[in-house]
Order: structure tokens, then C-alpha cells, then sequence
């Protein structure tokens, strides 16, 4: 089946107006189920759309007058029609897949509009990268909407990317014809401080009459708080409490709530609209992460709508939450969001608006998906060689570049760890007293190793420092070249010839991720491009990161989905502990910090 063509509205509005007067007939009209109107918050039973050049032209409760020769009629057999759900927040890279994959993971399960922030690959190949993620979303049967990314470094100073986005390249890309407005804008201390190029990143984007996507990371709401939301931010999902996504509706912006395959943010905060009684128009569901497995085995935005639901929202809220609000909120519900004249033809067809199964798929007036089967073709776009050959090492590594000299001659000594925090991003400032042999600072109990790995420059820079909450036992190792925001590589592990054994690994394959214990690899998933991402099929993809938590579990590890734990050890702009290639970063302080206790 071929890729559905989008028409604007302006074009086909002679068309849209001559089916709805009965003039002309629709190409499809579905009638039969039960309408809901996310606009009025409405369920209209026996009310019937019909369909034109991809979008609506007709919805109401009787549309036979638009029915003639060659209009296909479909039974929605007493099924409620509801709009294509809208992801407000999301960077594709995290599920492991490129935009086309990605896609034909999440049509199956009611995804019609995705609202992309691309800074993963921006880091690594700057703005080219961004221009091949933008140009195969557009390439989609569904709507790929993308933000230039703000921030990379995600905190300049602290940190060496592989590119640098500059006020610049925001404002060339804003003239690109998918891009919907600017990502999240990580560097909230400069906004707060007034940094220059940050305020032109968003002064830029405010001249195109676009969207500035949020991101304050920090639990202080008062006068930083305040000095952020002035720099134009116009939403936020770093929120994980009742009184954060209240703070920010106070103050204008659209409260993102997630719930991806690591964070589990929505029961914390719906209690905002479900206790407090507030406004659900200034909120939004979104995934923000999700992997390739959480897409295969439990869903993308329809998981989101049931939890919210589950969580005590009412249905038609939630819906509203990830339909129509979204698209508001980025300027685009004339376009997106409802089931009503002019909008593009995006609705599912659900025999339960709780427990919300996904049973037909339309996107553009084309069936797209049914009963969990993609049946529509997601074009791949030619990814060049230097978008394949990103991990570079600079040498081969040795159990010895993984070590941490003690630094004087003592049996123990105190060091600062980075403690990991179940489904959720921030992590937590420790310290732990360890043993010191042969002059080493050695791991025990809890504390790991974990080392950053430079590989876009080939400088053969590692940084080592330790970690506590994976519960890994002896002789292991785990890298992974996907590292946010920098994208460096990530190794944790309790051998340091293991964590060699694994980094030399992924130089070899390209990047991806890689488990190794006792001198033998365990599992592997390889991730060829710019070491984020495979072109593979999802379920491929999704089935060699099981065996990768497989793996990990058989390690020891405990957490739930500690994959996404380990490769945000390096986020340096979410407290309070992180690694960069500059060192240790206290993320409250913004600074860099000596690993050992009592030192500077």
C-alpha cells in the first residue's frame, strides 16, 4: 500500500466544501460507531464522518449525503471513532530505531502525530543529522513533526559534544518544512543567567512563530523558576510531583506529563486535574523515552491513555490530554488533534474508550493499521557512510584506563558515587568508603565502576568515577554508545578488563550496546547509526534488547529498565551526580567535582 499524500487544506477546500454540501462524493465515509468530540468533550453516538482528500470534510450524524459512486463506506460496527493520538514530547532515538521504524512500530498502536526532538543525533553529527532525521520523517504515512534542537552541549562547559548547535543552524532550520519549533531548552542556569545565544535560540524561534520547548530540571521553584518561564519556554515535562506541573500551568506553560519506558510521571501529577480541579487544557501526555521493547510489547501513546485513565482521569480528558491539546499547543489544531472539518483524516476505531484497544488505524483517510498490523510501507531514507562510522576510539583500550589511583597511600578512602533512582531521571549525590589495593580505589557492595568514553574526536579519553543501584555482581561489564546528551560511551562494570572487553566491542560494530561477563559477550545490540539507532525492524531490534536485560538481570541487576538508567548516567543538565568527559559533575552546583570527598 502506498504512503498517503497530504493535501493542505487550502488546496482541497473546494473539494472538503462541495462533499460536505452533497455536491461531490467522499472518498470514505465511516458510519455506525460513536463519535467522540475531543473539542466539545462530547460522546455523540450514531454521528459519521466522511472523508476527502485526507482530511474531514463532513462529520455529523448523517453523512449519506456524501456517499456516491466510488465512495468506500466503512461499518465502524458500533465502535467509538476517536482522533489519532499525538506524542508531545519524544526523541526517536531513544527507541533504538530510525524515524521510519519508529513509525511502523507506533501506527499499530494509534500514533498519528509524533512531536520529535532529535538532539541524540544532534550531538553526534550536529545539523546534518538533524536534516536526515527531519527529511525521513517526512517521508511518513503519518504526521513526524520535528523541534531543532537547543542544546548541544545540553551544558556548555561541562561537557564535549561531537557538534555544537549554534544560534545559527536554529535559525536556518526554522525555515525547514517540518520543523514545528525549538526542542527542549536544557540549559535552564543560561536562560536563568541571560546567556546570549541561548536567548537567540529562542528569540529565533519566537521570530517564526513557533514553539519553545522547556526543560527545567531543578526542584527550586521559586526566583530561578520564574526567570526561566520568562525566557518563552511554552511547556515543560521534567515535572515529577502534584505541585510541578501546578507551578507550571500558574505560569502559562503546557504541563507535560510522561509516562515513557523509564519515567512515571503521570500518576504524581494527574492528581492535579483529578483532585485539585484544575484546568486539564494546560495539560499534555507525552513518552519523552520509550524503547523499542516498551513499543513492541505494550504501546506508545495508547499505554499512556490507559495509565492516565488507570490513574483515575476521566477518558475523555485523557483523550483530550493527547489529542487536541497537543496540537493546540503547537499552533496546529486546525490541522491536528480532532475529528472535525478541514483536520487531517487521523482517527482510530476503539470498542472501548477505557481499556482502549486499538483495532483500525486511518491516517489521511487511508487505513493504515488494523488489529495490530502495519499495512502501510514507512520509507527508509539512504543513510550516508559518516551517518554509520561515528565511534571513534583513538586507540584500543586496556583494563588499565578504567582504574582510579588512590590518590596517597591508605587502606580506604571516602569518594563521591552516583546513586541511581528506579523510573525516574534524576539521580542521587552518595558517597561510599572504599577499599584502596596495589594503590587502586577498588568497588564493593553496591558501587560499580562506570567510566565515560570519548569517541567522536578519538582522543582516547576515559573518565572514571563509580556508580550504586544496579546491584551488578563480579566479572561484568555493560557499554552503550547511546550517552545522554553526548553520546560518548557509557561503561559500567565490576571488572575492568570486562569494561575494556566491552568498549573495544562496540568500536568494532559501530556502537549500540554490549554486555560481557567472565571474558564472554552475552548479548549485543547493535545501533549502526551514529550509534543511537538501528534500521532494523522494531520487534528485531526490541528482541535483542531483551536479551540485553536478560543479560543484565543475569548479572545481578534489579531495576526496572535500568538500560535507560545507565545511558542518562552522562545527562549533566538533571541532579544531582552525573559523568561527563570533563569529570564528574555536580549538577546542582553546575561544576565539576573531585571524585574523592573533602577535595575540591
Amino acid at each position: 500500500m502506498q504512503t498517503p499524500i497530504l493535501t493542505s487544506w487550502a488546496d482541497c477546500a473546494p473539494r472538503l466544501v462541495a462533499v460536505a454540501a452533497g455536491r461531490a462524493p467522499a472518498d470514505l465515509v465511516i458510519r455506525g460507531g460513536t463519535l467522540v468530540n475531543v473539542q466539545s468533550r462530547e460522546v455523540l453516538p450514531g454521528w459519521q464522518v466522511a472523508i476527502a482528500d485526507g482530511r474531514f470534510a463532513y462529520v455529523g450524524p448523517d453523512a449519506s449525503h456524501c456517499i456516491g459512486e466510488g465512495t468506500e463506506v466503512v461499518d465502524a460496527k458500533g465502535r467509538y471513532l476517536i482522533p489519532g493520538l499525538c506524542d508531545g514530547h519524544m526523541h526517536i532515538e531513544s527507541g533504538m530505531l530510525t524515524p521510519a521504524e519508529f513509525a511502523a512500530a507506533v501506527i499499530p498502536h494509534g500514533t498519528t502525530t509524533m512531536f520529535t526532538d532529535p538532539h541524540e543525533i544532534a550531538n553526534v553529527l550536529g545539523l546534518k543529522g538533524v536534516r536526515m532525521m527531519h527529511d525521513e520523517a517526512l517521508m511518513q504515512p503519518v504526521n513526524i513533526l520535528t523541534q531543532m534542537p537547543s542544546c548541544a552541549p545540553s551544558a556548555p562547559g561541562l561537557e564535549t559534544t561531537g557538534f555544537e548547535i549554534t544560534a545559527e543552524d536554529v535559525t536556518e532550520a526554522m525555515s525547514w518544512p517540518g520543523i514545528i519549533g525549538l526542542g527542549e531548552m536544557m540549559n535552564y542556569p543560561g536562560v536563568i543567567a541571560g546567556d546570549p545565544q541561548m536567548l537567540a535560540e529562542m528569540a529565533a524561534t519566537m521570530r517564526a512563530g513557533k514553539t519553545v520547548g522547556g526543560h527545567y530540571a531543578s526542584p527550586d521553584r521559586g526566583i530561578p523558576f520564574h526567570a526561566y518561564a520568562a525566557g518563552g519556554a511554552a511547556d515543560d515535562h521534567e515535572g515529577t510531583q502534584e505541585s510541578d506541573a501546578i507551578a507550571r500551568a500558574r505560569q502559562g506553560m503546557r504541563s507535560m506529563l510522561r509516562l515513557g519506558s523509564a519515567w512515571y510521571d503521570v500518576e504524581s501529577q494527574i492528581t492535579a486535574i483529578t483532585e485539585k480541579g484544575l484546568d486539564p487544557r494546560n495539560f499534555i501526555l507525552c513518552t519523552d523515552d520509550c524503547h523499542s521493547g516498551t513499543l513492541v510489547n505494550d504501546g506508545h501513546m495508547d499505554r499512556v491513555v490507559r495509565h492516565a485513565i488507570a490513574c483515575g482521569c476521566d477518558p475523555l480528558v485523557a483523550l483530550q490530554m493527547a489529542t487536541i491539546n497537543t496540537a493546540t499547543h503547537f499552533g496546529l489544531e486546525r490541522e491536528l488533534g480532532s475529528i472535525a472539518p478541514g483536520r487531517r483524516a487521523d482517527l482510530i476505531l476503539t470498542s472501548s474508550l477505557t481499556e482502549l484497544p486499538i483495532e483500525k488505524v486511518f491516517a489521511r483517510g487511508q487505513l493504515v493499521a488494523e488489529n495490530g498490523q502495519l499495512l502501510v510501507e514507512c520509507p527508509h531514507y539512504d543513510w550516508p557512510a559518516e551517518a554509520r562510522q561515528t565511534v571513534h576510539l583513538g586507540k584500543r583500550l586496556a583494563a588499565a584506563d578504567f582504574a582510579v589511583p588512590a590518590p596517597d597511600a591508605r587502606d580506604r578512602i571516602r569518594v563521591k558515587v552516583i546513586g541511581v533512582v528506579e523510573n525516574q531521571a534524576p539521580t542521587k549525590a552518595l558517597s561510599a568508603d572504599l577499599p584502596i589495593r596495589d594503590g587502586l580505589v577498588e568497588p564493593e557492595g553496591e558501587v560499580a565502576h562506570i567510566a565515560l568514553v570519548e569517541r567522536h574526536r578519538a582522543t582516547g579519553g576515559v573518565t572514571n568515577a563509580f556508580v550504586s543501584g544496579f546491584g551488578y555482581g563480579p566479572g561484568m561489564a555493560l557499554a552503550s554508545t547511546v550517552a545522554h546528551d553526548s553520546h560518548h560511551m557509557i561503561v559500567v562494570g565490576t571488572d575492568r578488563a570486562m569494561m575494556a572487553a566491552a568498549a573495544n566491542r562496540l568500536a568494532e560494530v559501530g556502537g549500540g550496546a554490549t554486555i560481557w561477563k567472565d571474558g564472554k559477550e552475552l548479548a549485543l545490540v547493535p545501533l549502526p547509526i551514529a550509534g543511537l539507532m538501528s534500521d532494523a525492524p522494531a520487534r528485531e531490534v526490541a528482541q535483542k534488547a531483551q536479551a540485553l536485560v536478560e543479560a543484565m538481570a543475569a548479572c545481578g541487576c534489579r531495576l526496572n529498565n535500568a538500560y535507560m538508567q545507565h545511558s542518562l548516567l552522562a545527562l549533566v543538565v538533571i541532579p544531582e551526580l552525573r559523568l561527563s568527559d570533563k569529570g564528574l559533575v555536580d549538577v546542582r552546583r553546575f561544576e565539576v567535582v573531585s571524585l574523592f570527598e573533602g577535595s575540591q
